[in-house]
C-alpha cells in the first residue's frame, strides 16, 4: 500500500465562475508532493452546457475517484464536506437593475418598519403612557410634544443601529450583524435541504 497521501477540503457550497470547473476552483489540496497538486487542480469536475443558473450536488466519492483515476495508488482523506453544491450564475445582471431592486426593497422595508412602529404605538397606546408619565413627574397635564417623544423618537433610530451593529459603511465592532448571522442559518439550512432532497431522488452526482 502507498505511504503517499492526499488531503482534500471541499466546502459545502462553491460558486463556478466559469462552465468548466475545475478541481482548483472547488478544493484544497494538498500534498508533499506539488507536481501531483499541480495536475490534480487541472481536472474537469464539471461541464456546464446550458446557459442558465444550476446547481449540482456531488458527492466526495466522485472526486476521489476522478483522484484515483490518475494516481490510483495515492490515499486520499477528506478533511471537507462528504456532499457538496456547485453553483453556476450565467452572468451578472445589468446594474439598472440591481440598482432598481436596492430601491424597491429599501422603499419596503422603510415603510414596512414605519408601518409597525406605528401599529405598535397604537396598540401600546404610547401616547396614552407618556401623558400618564408627564403628569406623574410635572404633576400637569401636557401640552404638545415633549421631551418624552422627542427621547422615544432619537432612541428608535439608534436602537435600531446599536442592534444590527451597522450604520452606512460604519461597523460598531467586529462581530457579524444579527442579519448577516441568519442569513448564514438560513444558507446552511438550504444547502442541507438541497442535498437531502437530491439525496432522496437520486439526483447527486456519484461513482457508479
Amino acid at each position: 500500500m502507498s505511504n503517499e497521501y492526499l488531503y482534500i477540503k471541499v466546502d459545502k457550497n462553491s460558486m463556478a465562475k466559469n462552465k468548466v470547473v475545475y478541481l482548483e476552483d472547488i478544493a484544497k489540496l494538498y500534498s508533499t508532493d506539488t507536481d501531483k497538486i499541480n495536475i490534480l487542480k487541472k481536472q474537469v469536475v464539471l461541464t456546464i452546457k446550458d446557459n442558465k443558473p444550476i446547481k449540482c450536488v456531488f458527492s466526495i466519492l466522485k472526486i476521489i475517484e476522478i483522484i484515483h483515476s490518475i494516481y490510483p495508488d495515492v490515499q486520499v482523506i477528506n478533511l471537507g464536506e462528504s456532499d457538496f453544491i456547485i453553483q453556476y450564475q450565467p452572468k451578472k445582471e445589468r446594474q439598472i437593475l440591481k440598482y432598481l431592486k436596492i430601491v424597491m426593497v429599501s422603499l419596503i422595508i422603510f415603510f414596512g418598519s414605519a408601518f409597525a412602529i406605528m401599529t405598535f404605538n397604537e396598540d401600546a397606546s404610547v401616547e396614552e403612557v407618556f401623558k400618564k408619565i408627564y403628569e406623574l413627574i410635572m404633576g400637569s397635564e401636557k401640552e404638545g410634544g415633549t421631551i418624552l417623544e422627542i427621547s422615544y423618537s432619537i432612541g428608535i433610530p439608534i436602537g435600531i443601529i446599536v442592534f444590527y451593529n451597522h450604520f452606512s459603511k460604519v461597523k460598531l465592532s467586529n462581530d457579524p450583524t444579527p442579519l448577516k448571522v441568519q442569513m448564514r442559518v438560513y444558507e446552511e439550512e438550504l444547502d442541507k435541504t438541497l442535498i437531502a432532497n437530491a439525496s432522496r431522488e437520486d439526483k447527486i452526482i456519484d461513482v457508479d
